[in-house]
């Protein structure tokens, strides 16, 4: 059944509104009619059976049938710091780890990053494109929330913020004896989860060092070195596998 996301001011105890390119979606591409079942979600857990009842010039309106919790979403929330890569990596990091269950990520300015985000006006249309990346994939997978797509952050700030949860921890291409399975051994439970991955270039010693100095367990991930864009779904899938959550 297809599913759409559609914001929770839209909902009302019996009715749901979809707008904008769903709409269109539905009327154009899916040649949807009206009587036709589809799962509408509020971004918040709640996925809501419905049927499209009309079709009108602002939106489609549907009549809720019944209305549950998601149970696509994990009971750990789990948070990627991305060191910023460069090309499309981007794209692809956020779309797999969408997938796989993600809750928040925060692009984040390093000492070796290529890519350099030369204004606010670049930084929100790279927002934008990666938000709506987000929303599309979390509407493949049948996820209950779209994930944050944060504001970019300096590794300072990134550093600061990752602490906040419960676990948290850093693969590096230097740590030899570490492993995450040490990390998650006894942690299934946490409610909130964070992991920084370096760009293209790793971390900086003076970045290393300040993981070490803010107590941020440093793991291996074997004697393969991963790519940027391979590392973020790698970690997260055995994350979640440790975790109990796949």
């Amino acid at each position: 059944m297809p599913k759409f996301f559609t914001a929770r001011e839209n909902i009302t105890e019996t009715e749901i509104r979809i707008e904008s390119e769903d709409a269109r979606h539905i009327k154009k591409v899916l040649r949807l009619s009206e009587g036709d079942e589809i799962t509408v979600c509020d971004g918040r857990g709640t996925d809501y059976n419905a049927v499209i009842d009309r079709f009108g010039e602002d939106g489609i309106i549907c009549r809720i049938k019944e209305s549950r919790v998601c149970g696509a979403e994990p009971k750990t929330a789990v948070t990627l710091y991305q060191g910023l890569p460069k090309a499309s990596k981007m794209d692809y990091i956020i779309q797999k780890t969408t997938e796989l269950g993600i809750t928040r990520i925060v692009p984040v300015k390093m000492a070796r990053c290529v890519v350099k985000v030369e204004n606010e006006a670049a930084q929100n249309r790279k927002l934008e494109r990666w938000r709506k990346i987000a929303g599309e994939a979390a509407k493949q997978s049948g996820r209950g929330i779209v994930p944050d797509i944060g504001e970019i952050m300096t590794f300072d700030e990134a550093l600061e913020d990752m602490q906040r949860a419960e676990l948290c921890f850093a693969p590096y291409e230097c740590e030899r004896e570490a492993r995450l399975s040490s990390v998650l051994e006894g942690a299934k439970g946490v409610k909130s989860a964070a992991f920084m991955i370096g760009p293209e270039g790793g971390y900086d010693i003076a970045e290393y060092e300040k993981l070490r100095g803010a107590g941020v367990k440093t793991i291996t991930l074997g004697r393969r070195i991963l790519r940027t864009e391979t590392a973020g779904e790698a970690v997260l899938a055995m994350t979640m596998y440790g975790l109990d959550e796949i």
